[in-house]
């Protein structure tokens, strides 16, 4: 595929998401992947003494990926990313097995959440921009067999993600309205990374 990228090297992913890779090649970008290694509970336990909103904490984790990254590998752009589901000021993390999903779509059910996706790009150990952006996604009121009947269906994909479903998937018939950019709802809001790395000067137009 042609590539609009004009860096002599390509953008290092600080991530082993599978989706995020999938977006960022879609776009035509050569990205090479490193995982963080980064203790994300140990950001979030510092972020709660902080009181950072999840909407920063968000911010917060996808600073901490690529720093952690960059570190590594001086002169080289790294992006970092990270997604917070707000449940009315409570984070979900990706649930553990069936019985978490499903505790997690019970809460979910009826509710309007919020989706915080934020992106960082750092280079030699400095973050050089971050931003966050946001969807609200309100799911139908379900029972129990009904969540049942979707994590049947579902099966270990349900735990991939940190609602229990996956919108591009069957977890789509979860819900009765979805406001916000598609990209940020997988996790990484394309268009505003691409603004960024437009007036950088990675991308040829």
């Amino acid at each position: 595929m042609a590539s609009p990228w004009i860096a002599d090297q390509p953008l290092l992913l600080a991530s082993t998401s599978r989706t995020r890779l999938t977006i960022l090649v879609g776009a035509g970008l050569p990205v090479e992947t490193q995982s963080p290694g980064v203790d994300e509970r140990a950001v979030e336990a510092a972020a709660r003494a902080e009181a950072l909103a999840p909407p920063q904490l968000a911010r917060r984790l996808a600073a901490e990926k690529a720093l952690a990254v960059s570190r590594r590998h001086p002169g080289r752009l790294v992006l970092g990313a990270d997604q917070v589901l707000d449940c009315e000021g409570t984070v979900l993390h990706k649930p553990s097995g069936r019985e978490a999903a499903k505790e997690h779509l019970s809460r979910l059910s009826g509710r309007t959440h919020a989706l915080h996706s934020a992106v960082a790009l750092a280079r030699d150990g400095a973050v050089t921009e971050s931003f966050v952006d946001s969807a609200c996604l309100t799911m139908r009121p379900l029972d129990g067999p009904a969540l049942d009947r979707y994590l049947d269906l579902a099966g270990p994909e349900a735990f991939l993600s940190v609602g229990a479903y996956r919108l591009e998937g069957l977890g789509i018939h979860l819900f009765e309205k979805v406001e916000g950019d598609h990209f940020t709802i997988l996790g990484l809001p394309l268009i505003p990374l691409l603004a960024v790395l437009r007036r950088g000067g990675y991308l040829s137009f």
